[in-house]
Protein backbone atom coordinates (compact mmCIF):
# COMPACT_ATOMS: atom_id res chain seq x y z
CA UNK A 1 0.00 0.00 0.00
CA UNK A 2 1.30 3.05 -1.08
CA UNK A 3 1.66 6.02 1.84
CA UNK A 4 -0.77 8.86 1.76
CA UNK A 5 1.43 11.82 1.05
CA UNK A 6 1.02 14.72 3.41
CA UNK A 7 1.93 18.36 2.76
CA UNK A 8 3.30 20.48 5.88
CA UNK A 9 3.58 24.91 4.95
CA UNK A 10 5.66 26.07 7.13
CA UNK A 11 6.32 22.61 9.28
CA UNK A 12 9.99 23.70 9.50
CA UNK A 13 8.74 25.45 13.65
CA UNK A 14 8.53 23.62 17.08
CA UNK A 15 4.75 22.46 15.80
CA UNK A 16 5.21 21.78 12.79
CA UNK A 17 8.29 19.61 13.80
CA UNK A 18 6.21 17.66 16.10
CA UNK A 19 3.58 17.04 13.76
CA UNK A 20 6.15 15.82 11.46
CA UNK A 21 7.58 13.21 13.73
CA UNK A 22 4.06 12.07 14.42
CA UNK A 23 2.89 11.86 10.93
CA UNK A 24 6.08 9.93 9.97
CA UNK A 25 6.02 7.25 13.21
CA UNK A 26 1.61 6.86 11.69
CA UNK A 27 3.42 5.87 7.90
CA UNK A 28 2.51 9.02 6.21
CA UNK A 29 4.53 10.14 3.29
CA UNK A 30 5.37 13.46 5.22
CA UNK A 31 6.68 16.81 3.18
CA UNK A 32 7.63 19.81 4.45
CA UNK A 33 7.67 23.07 3.06
CA UNK A 34 9.68 26.33 4.47
CA UNK A 35 11.76 29.09 3.72
CA UNK A 36 14.03 28.40 6.41
CA UNK A 37 14.40 24.77 6.54
CA UNK A 38 14.46 22.02 9.27
CA UNK A 39 18.24 22.46 9.48
CA UNK A 40 17.58 18.56 9.59
CA UNK A 41 20.02 16.82 6.99
CA UNK A 42 19.62 13.40 8.12
CA UNK A 43 15.67 13.01 8.14
CA UNK A 44 14.23 9.72 8.38
CA UNK A 45 12.87 7.73 5.52
CA UNK A 46 9.12 9.14 4.45
CA UNK A 47 10.04 12.72 5.07
CA UNK A 48 11.03 15.42 2.68
CA UNK A 49 11.75 18.68 2.74
CA UNK A 50 11.29 21.50 0.09
CA UNK A 51 13.31 25.06 0.40
CA UNK A 52 10.82 27.92 -0.50
CA UNK A 53 8.19 30.25 -0.49
CA UNK A 54 4.42 29.51 -0.24
CA UNK A 55 3.66 31.84 -2.40
CA UNK A 56 5.80 30.25 -5.10
CA UNK A 57 3.51 28.48 -7.20
CA UNK A 58 5.61 26.49 -9.49
CA UNK A 59 7.00 25.13 -6.55
CA UNK A 60 3.73 24.92 -4.78
CA UNK A 61 1.62 23.28 -7.37
CA UNK A 62 2.69 20.01 -7.74
CA UNK A 63 3.30 19.23 -4.14
CA UNK A 64 -0.73 20.20 -3.79
CA UNK A 65 -1.23 17.55 -6.70
CA UNK A 66 0.66 15.06 -4.60
CA UNK A 67 -0.48 15.97 -0.83
CA UNK A 68 -4.00 15.35 -0.69
CA UNK A 69 -4.07 16.64 2.79
CA UNK A 70 -2.64 19.92 3.86
CA UNK A 71 -1.24 21.73 7.11
CA UNK A 72 -0.79 25.19 6.94
CA UNK A 73 1.23 25.92 10.03
CA UNK A 74 3.76 29.00 8.46
CA UNK A 75 3.75 32.11 10.51
CA UNK A 76 6.69 34.26 10.44
CA UNK A 77 5.99 36.66 13.64
CA UNK A 78 4.39 36.67 17.19
CA UNK A 79 2.25 39.25 18.59
CA UNK A 80 5.02 40.90 20.70
CA UNK A 81 6.87 40.92 16.99
CA UNK A 82 4.45 43.29 15.73
CA UNK A 83 3.32 45.24 18.65
CA UNK A 84 3.96 48.66 15.73
CA UNK A 85 4.28 46.90 12.89
CA UNK A 86 1.08 46.38 10.57
CA UNK A 87 3.07 45.85 7.34
CA UNK A 88 5.06 43.84 8.61
CA UNK A 89 2.26 41.30 9.10
CA UNK A 90 1.00 41.78 6.07
CA UNK A 91 4.32 41.39 4.04
CA UNK A 92 5.61 38.57 6.02
CA UNK A 93 2.21 37.00 6.54
CA UNK A 94 -0.69 37.89 4.91
CA UNK A 95 0.35 38.61 1.49
CA UNK A 96 2.66 35.08 0.96
CA UNK A 97 -0.54 32.93 2.74
CA UNK A 98 -2.94 34.71 -0.18
CA UNK A 99 0.06 33.79 -2.91
CA UNK A 100 -0.58 30.16 -1.67
CA UNK A 101 -4.29 30.29 -1.45
CA UNK A 102 -4.53 31.28 -5.03
CA UNK A 103 -2.76 27.86 -6.02
CA UNK A 104 -4.61 25.58 -3.65
CA UNK A 105 -8.50 27.04 -5.51
CA UNK A 106 -6.77 24.42 -8.12
CA UNK A 107 -6.56 21.51 -6.33
CA UNK A 108 -9.98 21.55 -4.99
CA UNK A 109 -10.26 17.79 -3.73
CA UNK A 110 -7.14 18.92 -1.08
CA UNK A 111 -8.34 18.78 2.54
CA UNK A 112 -7.13 21.59 4.63
CA UNK A 113 -6.45 22.36 8.14
CA UNK A 114 -5.39 26.25 8.81
CA UNK A 115 -3.49 26.83 12.24
CA UNK A 116 -4.84 29.83 13.52
CA UNK A 117 -4.76 31.03 17.29
CA UNK A 118 -6.93 30.79 20.10
CA UNK A 119 -4.64 32.85 22.20
CA UNK A 120 -4.52 35.81 20.19
CA UNK A 121 -7.85 36.19 18.68
CA UNK A 122 -10.24 36.68 21.05
CA UNK A 123 -9.30 39.47 23.39
CA UNK A 124 -10.16 39.20 27.14
CA UNK A 125 -12.78 36.06 27.58
CA UNK A 126 -13.32 34.09 30.54
CA UNK A 127 -14.12 31.02 28.46
CA UNK A 128 -14.57 31.60 24.28
CA UNK A 129 -15.87 29.39 22.27
CA UNK A 130 -15.96 29.85 18.46
CA UNK A 131 -18.95 32.03 18.90
CA UNK A 132 -17.66 34.65 20.88
CA UNK A 133 -16.91 37.55 18.77
CA UNK A 134 -13.44 37.63 17.77
CA UNK A 135 -11.71 41.38 19.36
CA UNK A 136 -7.66 40.63 18.42
CA UNK A 137 -5.54 43.19 20.63
CA UNK A 138 -2.26 42.21 17.91
CA UNK A 139 -1.77 42.63 14.77
CA UNK A 140 -0.85 39.18 14.79
CA UNK A 141 -3.91 38.16 15.82
CA UNK A 142 -5.74 40.39 13.62
CA UNK A 143 -3.68 38.65 10.52
CA UNK A 144 -4.72 34.97 12.09
CA UNK A 145 -8.20 36.41 11.94
CA UNK A 146 -7.98 37.48 7.93
CA UNK A 147 -6.15 34.71 7.18
CA UNK A 148 -9.10 32.99 8.82
CA UNK A 149 -11.82 34.54 6.22
CA UNK A 150 -9.50 33.89 3.63
CA UNK A 151 -9.51 30.50 3.98
CA UNK A 152 -13.03 30.03 4.52
CA UNK A 153 -13.66 31.45 1.22
CA UNK A 154 -11.59 28.56 -0.23
CA UNK A 155 -13.88 26.09 2.40
CA UNK A 156 -17.66 27.74 0.94
CA UNK A 157 -16.50 27.19 -2.53
CA UNK A 158 -15.41 23.78 -1.65
CA UNK A 159 -17.72 22.53 1.11
CA UNK A 160 -15.76 19.46 3.06
CA UNK A 161 -12.13 20.94 2.42
CA UNK A 162 -11.31 23.11 5.83
CA UNK A 163 -10.78 22.79 9.08
CA UNK A 164 -9.50 25.71 11.40
CA UNK A 165 -7.89 24.88 14.50
CA UNK A 166 -7.52 27.91 17.42
CA UNK A 167 -4.73 26.31 19.71
CA UNK A 168 -4.40 28.07 23.08
CA UNK A 169 -0.20 28.94 24.03
CA UNK A 170 1.31 25.74 23.30
CA UNK A 171 4.67 24.43 25.04
CA UNK A 172 6.53 21.44 25.51
CA UNK A 173 9.40 19.96 25.25
CA UNK A 174 12.18 20.91 22.08
CA UNK A 175 10.23 24.29 21.89
CA UNK A 176 12.92 26.51 20.57
CA UNK A 177 13.88 29.64 23.05
CA UNK A 178 12.63 32.51 20.90
CA UNK A 179 12.94 36.21 22.61
CA UNK A 180 9.46 37.27 23.39
CA UNK A 181 7.51 34.12 22.51
CA UNK A 182 6.86 30.61 24.22
CA UNK A 183 6.21 31.78 27.86
CA UNK A 184 7.07 28.43 29.32
CA UNK A 185 9.87 27.22 27.21
CA UNK A 186 11.52 30.58 28.65
CA UNK A 187 10.80 30.62 32.31
CA UNK A 188 11.95 27.29 32.73
CA UNK A 189 15.33 28.69 30.73
CA UNK A 190 15.33 31.48 33.49
CA UNK A 191 15.38 28.78 36.26
CA UNK A 192 17.78 26.99 34.89
CA UNK A 193 20.31 29.70 34.35
CA UNK A 194 19.23 31.72 37.46
CA UNK A 195 18.38 34.46 35.45
CA UNK A 196 15.78 37.15 36.23
CA UNK A 197 12.40 36.98 34.93
CA UNK A 198 10.76 40.23 33.52
CA UNK A 199 6.65 39.62 34.26
CA UNK A 200 4.59 42.31 32.90
CA UNK A 201 2.08 43.63 34.84
CA UNK A 202 1.22 42.24 38.13
CA UNK A 203 1.50 38.49 36.91
CA UNK A 204 -2.62 37.69 37.52
CA UNK A 205 -2.74 37.40 33.68
CA UNK A 206 -4.41 34.15 33.22
CA UNK A 207 -3.92 31.80 30.10
CA UNK A 208 -4.50 28.55 29.12
CA UNK A 209 -1.78 26.43 28.16
CA UNK A 210 -1.63 23.47 25.71
CA UNK A 211 0.95 20.41 25.44
CA UNK A 212 2.18 19.74 22.65
CA UNK A 213 1.23 16.75 22.35
CA UNK A 214 -2.28 17.13 22.76
CA UNK A 215 -2.33 19.76 19.89
CA UNK A 216 -0.67 17.41 17.23
CA UNK A 217 -3.26 14.57 18.63
CA UNK A 218 -5.93 17.19 17.51
CA UNK A 219 -4.18 17.77 14.16
CA UNK A 220 -4.98 14.05 12.95
CA UNK A 221 -8.16 14.20 13.96
CA UNK A 222 -8.82 17.18 11.99
CA UNK A 223 -7.20 15.35 8.88
CA UNK A 224 -10.73 12.86 8.75
CA UNK A 225 -13.03 14.02 11.15
CA UNK A 226 -16.05 17.02 10.60
CA UNK A 227 -14.53 20.11 8.92
CA UNK A 228 -15.29 23.32 10.94
CA UNK A 229 -13.48 25.43 13.09
CA UNK A 230 -12.26 24.22 16.61
CA UNK A 231 -10.87 25.64 19.93
CA UNK A 232 -8.00 23.39 21.03
CA UNK A 233 -7.00 24.27 24.77
CA UNK A 234 -6.91 23.13 28.08
CA UNK A 235 -9.89 24.78 29.15
CA UNK A 236 -8.15 25.50 32.06
CA UNK A 237 -6.57 28.97 33.34
CA UNK A 238 -3.33 29.61 34.90
CA UNK A 239 -2.53 33.33 36.23
CA UNK A 240 1.30 33.76 35.50
CA UNK A 241 1.59 33.72 39.59
CA UNK A 242 0.42 30.24 39.37
CA UNK A 243 2.71 28.90 36.47
CA UNK A 244 5.83 30.38 38.53
CA UNK A 245 4.68 28.63 41.68
CA UNK A 246 4.51 25.31 39.53
CA UNK A 247 7.95 25.99 37.91
CA UNK A 248 9.67 26.83 41.42
CA UNK A 249 8.11 23.75 42.56
CA UNK A 250 9.08 21.51 39.68
CA UNK A 251 12.57 23.01 39.50
CA UNK A 252 13.26 23.19 43.35
CA UNK A 253 14.46 26.86 42.59
CA UNK A 254 13.19 30.05 43.84
CA UNK A 255 13.12 32.60 40.72
CA UNK A 256 14.32 36.04 40.94
CA UNK A 257 11.66 38.34 39.52
CA UNK A 258 11.27 41.96 38.27
CA UNK A 259 7.83 43.67 36.93
CA UNK A 260 7.51 45.65 33.92
CA UNK A 261 4.56 47.68 33.09
CA UNK A 262 1.68 45.98 31.07
CA UNK A 263 2.60 45.52 26.78
CA UNK A 264 0.24 47.44 24.67
CA UNK A 265 -0.65 43.55 23.12
CA UNK A 266 -1.45 41.74 26.32
CA UNK A 267 -4.60 40.84 27.59
CA UNK A 268 -5.86 39.89 31.10
CA UNK A 269 -7.64 36.62 30.44
CA UNK A 270 -8.09 34.09 27.91
CA UNK A 271 -9.24 30.53 28.55
CA UNK A 272 -10.89 28.00 25.99
CA UNK A 273 -14.41 26.39 25.97
CA UNK A 274 -13.52 23.21 23.68
CA UNK A 275 -16.66 21.30 23.43
CA UNK A 276 -17.02 22.19 20.23
CA UNK A 277 -13.87 19.79 19.43
CA UNK A 278 -14.65 17.28 22.24
CA UNK A 279 -18.02 16.46 20.72
CA UNK A 280 -17.43 16.84 16.98
CA UNK A 281 -13.36 15.83 16.99
CA UNK A 282 -13.66 13.56 20.08
CA UNK A 283 -10.79 15.35 21.04
CA UNK A 284 -9.77 16.52 24.66
CA UNK A 285 -6.22 17.53 26.26
CA UNK A 286 -4.97 15.19 28.90
CA UNK A 287 -1.74 16.50 29.90
CA UNK A 288 -2.28 19.36 32.83
CA UNK A 289 0.12 21.98 33.39
CA UNK A 290 1.73 20.66 36.05
CA UNK A 291 2.69 17.31 35.07
CA UNK A 292 3.96 19.10 31.24
CA UNK A 293 6.07 21.20 32.95
CA UNK A 294 7.60 18.38 34.48
CA UNK A 295 7.96 16.44 31.41
CA UNK A 296 9.94 19.32 30.07
CA UNK A 297 12.00 20.30 32.74
CA UNK A 298 13.02 16.20 32.76
CA UNK A 299 13.98 16.60 28.93
CA UNK A 300 15.87 19.95 29.66
CA UNK A 301 13.78 22.32 28.22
Amino acid sequence: MIPQSILLVGGSGFIGQALVRRLAAEGYDVHILSRTGTKNTDHPLGITEHLGDQGDSTLVAPLLKKCHHVFHLATSTTPADTIWQPAREAEQNLLPTLRFLECAQDFPGNRYVFLSTGGALYGDAALANEETPPRPTSYHGATKLALEHFFEILGQRHPGSLTVLRPSNVYGPHQPLRPGFGVIRTLLERARTGAKITVFGDGRAVRDYLYIDDLIDACLLAMDKPTGTYNIGSGTGHSLRDVLAMIEQVTGSPLEIEHQPQRASDVHRIVLDTHRAQEQLGWRAHVQLLEGLQRCWRVGE
